[in-house]
């Protein structure tokens, strides 16, 4: 069974291939409903057509940019006629005109989309726009004016297709074609029945297999319904974005569904353009526009070339836009309504339940078939044998229905359609509970990868550490001082010259990305990275001024910090003097490899000695070793004004060294001890100092005494060999570049086989987000490029929610084991307990209403109930589970088997000896046994989905208290059990019970409990000794060979 689900269901958690995709569709047979089971599965035709309409639209929009640059370049003068022309006869409507704008919606869409700078110019630049627009660029749009203006330019939204109506899912769960089958038979059984028995007795048969049939459907569209809400709220929280504009003056954060026309966005590296617009100002703004037009170089936006499209990335730089066209006014938003994406990918485990659905359908069907043609033979022999062969009468019709309705009834049972729905189930579960955990799963497959994982590379900065950053330490001329607040104005005014305190303020203020704003409270704002914040919060505690330093001095060119350089440049025009002077601030030994001078403390460069450089390094060292992050400033003076295209790279005056505190999260620490302890190595992946990364490293238990620290310049400079030597050992990695986490990944997965999880922020860590088995984004301080790679988004930054994210994985993959386990054992039971005793006494024990009822409880109330239960600590005191572990264990046939063996024995004792075994006289002894089997047979499945819990430990009701799912469904089963007996015996063909026969029936169902302990303690093969933990939790062997 494992070699056939191998060669035909196995496929990447991550971009499957279509061959393989292709392949498990082509082995799937003996399905009742391919609308219900395919319904979570990519449609891979509409897949292929949407790509291709995907392509032919990005050509069209890149044809068109060109064609249009290429008419407003060539026929500049005739463009200007036709402006002016197209000008004069545009007229504004009533509403526009009523609203206080003077632009038509459609005629400001056709600015940005098409590249008109013509038109641009035609109404007065960026400025023209705004007044247009009714907007201030300095101010942004008022909050009042907002529906007016969603009212008039329209929200900020794509048409979606219509959600689907619960009715529909009660259409598709009627699809099912036994189901179908069975409804003609109760059809044919009233008009029979009715005919022979008269009304109402004769209908009683056939109405009670639809009443069943209708509950079961209904059960099973209300759970796909509340699946497919789930999945839709999920999907709308992974599209929504938040976005930093300017409202009523302030700087504040916003959805990207309510941003409007007129808004001023700010953008930053890694940020998605969030609607069509113009640039504002900026500096080095670089936007990808491959997502929208397959250009795959960057475009450079600035005053010259100022329209920016949505959809597409920033790539470098930061600037400021004005929305001039939103949702489905935008080149982005019509591209989105064109498309059709064909479906997430399904998930390995979704495949590979597929493969045992099929496999369990064709020995199902093949029972069916035999146990119809078994009874069919017996009533023909008797016919035979009574010489009434040619004698034939509406009950003899209506006995071979019977019989027919039995075989179709065995399909349904036998076919496990639920398998592998419930790996869905139980992933959509999985997402909601770590919605509300701070973790939003943007791939299903990634939910279920997550409990494979056996190594996780984790940055440093807000992942394990708080991201509150104050600045902590500084060594100045030569002085090294501990900030207390505002009294380190005076003392660093006292040691050092005003020459000095003013380079250090300018270079705070001038050198950042960071602003300081208003808020809605009117309060003063610090907008910026962590880095940056700290930075500013020590300049303003020093008495600065941000705004006036930003008013006195031209920034005329800015290198943002990236994570290869690690340095932030800026070049500034210097008030009055006419000179020009570069700040650079960044990694601090990487700055001070540019500086050959150091200021003093009257205010004068002077040469850098290299025992002064020795000095500065032990000084950062030291800074370091205190697991600070250091940083290091510094300036250089330009008098030569004609070349001012570059800011330089050397000859800088160092100013200051930095050592920033940035403290561990609470809880860190004992979450790594977790993954320790679940076989999941841990490995820090920074750009810091080694020695700030390694005394973290040390804090959090990641760093052993055997364990290996080292930078990415010495891990890049080794040979594949080195690399295959060292890895194992490797936790820390410092001073690291994009490229070295992606190599690191690399060689894990495929040489070492680990299912690697990786963290990352920034936009060059998409490479290694993407290479991962499992891409973890941080919700806080991650880029929107980073985020669109990643599987996961940890909302809150927090190490601690990876490890749930871990801890959930592997609680799906074992619930779905459990159900599988449940599902397999009913299925062996009702086929065998059928088809024996079709054999031996031409009957079969169960009605089709009883088998129908037995389905619901082993379908969709089975995987409610097991796929549904919430992790326990023990998951996190096993191994993780290998790539190639198989699915279905030895421990799981041990149980399925042992179950199976226990259940038909008693059953069939009870069919055959039950009259004399429980003293049963009378007209209505076969009513009354036939009713005891039921109910037995029922209690068994009930007691084994308390069995089916733990599939090792004999203690199986341990947190089952806490699973209120699985509670309901164990309620809700044995009430309606109670109403079918008692209640509805006339539809399910059983009669009520008195209680010492209540009483034989739990007690049969729960001797399963006892028999679940014996066969436990059956060993399955060889182990590996596994060690026993403190609460006695025992992990489940692990390897290619057992589970």
């Amino acid at each position: 069974m494992e070699k056939y689900l191998r060669e035909n269901f196995d496929v990447e958690p991550k971009r499957p291939s279509n061959d393989a995709l292709t392949r498990w569709r082509l082995a799937v047979s003996v399905v009742k409903n391919p609308r219900r089971r395919f319904r979570m599965v990519a449609d891979l035709a509409k897949r292929a057509e949407s790509e291709r309409k995907r392509r032919e639209l990005q050509e069209k929009i890149r044809v068109a940019i060109y064609v249009n640059k290429a008419a407003l370049h060539f026929i500049g003068g005739i463009g200007s006629t036709i402006t002016s022309e197209k000008q004069a006869s545009y007229i504004l409507s009533k509403e526009v005109r009523e609203a206080g704008f003077g632009i038509e919606p459609d005629e400001l869409a056709s600015i940005a989309g098409p590249h008109d700078n013509k038109s641009l110019e035609h109404h007065g630049g960026i400025e023209g726009l705004a007044r247009d627009l009714s907007v201030s660029l300095k101010d942004g749009v008022v909050s009042s004016d907002i529906p007016v203006r969603q009212n008039i330019f329209g929200l900020n939204r794509y048409v979606e297709k219509p959600s689907r109506s619960f009715w529909m899912f009660v259409w598709e769960a009627l699809q099912d074609l036994t189901l179908l089958i069975l409804i003609v038979c109760a059809v044919i059984s009233i008009g029979v029945g009715i005919a022979t028995e008269g009304w109402p007795k004769g209908m009683y048969d056939g109405l009670g297999i639809i009443l069943c049939i209708l509950l079961v459907v209904l059960v099973t569209a209300i759970s796909d319904y509340k699946q497919s809400l789930q999945f839709k709220k999920l999907d709308k929280e992974k599209k929504n974005i938040i976005i930093q504009v300017t409202r009523d003056g302030c700087r504040q954060k916003v959805s990207v569904y309510d941003l409007v026309v007129g808004d001023v966005v700010h953008l930053s590296i890694g940020d998605q353009v969030p609607a069509d617009g113009v640039f504002v100002s900026g500096y080095s703004l670089s936007i990808d526009e491959s997502s929208l037009s397959g250009e795959s170089e960057p475009v450079n936006v600035a005053e010259d070339r100022p329209f920016l499209l949505s959809g597409t990335k920033v790539q470098d730089g930061s600037g400021k836009m004005l929305v001039t066209s939103v949702g489905m006014r935008t080149e982005w938003g019509r591209l989105m309504v064109t498309l059709s994406e064909g479906g997430e990918d399904e998930t390995p485990l979704q495949v590979k339940l597929n493969g045992v659905a099929t496999i369990i359908g064709k020995i199902g069907l093949a029972f069916a078939v035999l146990t119809f043609f078994v009874l069919t033979a017996r009533f023909l022999v008797e016919k035979l044998l009574h010489n009434t062969i040619t004698d034939w009468s509406a009950s003899d019709a209506m006995e071979l229905l019977n019989y027919f309705a039995i075989s179709v009834t065995i399909l349904v049972v036998a076919v496990p359609e639920g398998l592998p729905l419930a790996v869905t189930l139980s992933l959509a579960f999985a997402m909601k509970k770590l919605m509300s955990d701070k973790a939003l799963v943007r791939h299903l497959s990634a939910c279920e990868t997550m409990g494979s994982a056996s190594c996780i590379c984790t940055d440093k900065t807000g992942t394990l550490t708080t991201n509150h950053m104050v600045a902590n330490n500084i060594w100045i001329c030569g002085k090294s001082m501990q900030i207390n607040g505002r009294e380190n104005e005076g003392v660093l005014k006292a040691s050092v010259s005003e020459i000095v305190f003013n380079h250090l303020l300018q270079s705070i203020f001038l050198n950042t990305s960071s602003e300081v704003v208003k808020c809605k409270d009117l309060k003063q704002n610090i907008i910026g990275t962590p880095t940056e914040t700290a930075l500013m919060e020590f300049g303003l505690l020093l008495g600065g001024d941000f705004n006036a330093y930003r008013e006195d001095y031209k920034i005329l060119k800015v290198e943002p910090f990236n994570s290869v350089k690690k340095k932030m440049s800026v070049l500034v025009a210097l008030p009055g003097s006419g000179g020009f002077r570069a700040f650079c601030k960044g990694a601090s030994e990487i700055i001070l490899q540019t500086c050959d001078k150091i200021i003093n403390a009257d205010g004068k460069a002077i040469p850098l000695s290299e025992e002064q450089r020795k000095n500065i390094t032990d000084v950062i060292n030291g800074f370091a070793c205190e697991a600070l992050r250091t940083l290091c400033m510094a300036f250089r003076d330009i008098e030569d004004a004609s070349n001012l295209d570059s800011i330089p790279d050397d000859g800088y005056t160092l100013i200051v060294v930095i050592g920033i505190k940035d403290p561990v999260r609470p809880g860190v620490k004992e979450a790594v001890k977790t993954c320790l302890a679940a076989g999941i190595t841990v490995r820090m992946v920074t750009g810091d100092n080694i020695n700030t990364a390694k005394a973290i490293a040390k804090e959090c238990g990641i760093l052993t005494e055997d364990g290996l620290a080292m930078e990415g310049h010495e891990f890049r400079s080794m040979s594949p060999h080195e690399m295959k030597e060292l890895i194992p050992k490797l936790q820390v990695m410092a001073r690291s570049q994009p490229l070295d986490k992606h190599t690191l990944v690399t060689q894990l997965r495929n040489v070492f086989k680990e299912v690697v999880a990786v963290t990352g922020d920034g936009t060059n860590d998409a490479p290694a987000l993407h290479e991962s088995d499992i891409g973890l984004a941080m919700g806080i301080a991650g880029t929107e490029v980073a985020k669109e790679n990643a599987d996961v988004i940890i909302m809150d930054d927090n190490f601690s929610t990876i490890v749930n994210v871990a801890r959930w994985g592997r609680a799906v993959y074992i619930n779905i084991q459990k159900f599988v386990q449940f599902q397999l054992t009913v299925n062996v039971v009702a086929l065998m307990l059928n088809f024996i005793c079709a054999c031996i006494s031409g009957s079969a024990p169960l009605t089709t209403v009883q088998m129908l009822w037995v389905n619901l409880i082993m379908d969709t109330l089975g995987a409610l109930a097991l796929a549904t239960e919430p992790p326990h600590d023990g998951l996190m005191k096993r191994p993780p589970i290998g790539r190639n572990a198989k699915f279905i264990t030895r421990t799981m046939w041990r149980n399925i088997i042992g179950h199976s063996i226990y259940q038909i024995l008693v059953l069939l004792i009870l069919t055959f000896e039950g009259k004399r075994l429980l003293k049963l006289t009378g007209s209505d002894a076969n009513s009354i046994l036939n009713t005891v089997v039921f109910n037995s047979f029922v209690f068994c499945q009930v007691f084994n989905e308390i069995n089916s819990r733990d599939m090792e430990k004999i203690n199986v009701f341990r947190g089952m208290f806490d699973s209120w799912v699985f509670l309901i469904v164990m309620v809700s089963t044995v009430c309606f059990q109670i109403i079918i007996v008692e209640f509805l015996g006339t539809f399910a063909n059983t009669v009520p019970l008195s209680w010492e026969l209540w009483l034989a029936s739990v007690l049969i169902g729960a001797a399963s409990l006892v028999v679940g302990v014996i066969i436990k303690c059956i060993p399955v093969g060889p182990t590996q000794n596994p060690a026993k933990h403190h609460d006695g939790y025992e992990p489940l062997p692990a390897g290619p060979e057992l589970a």
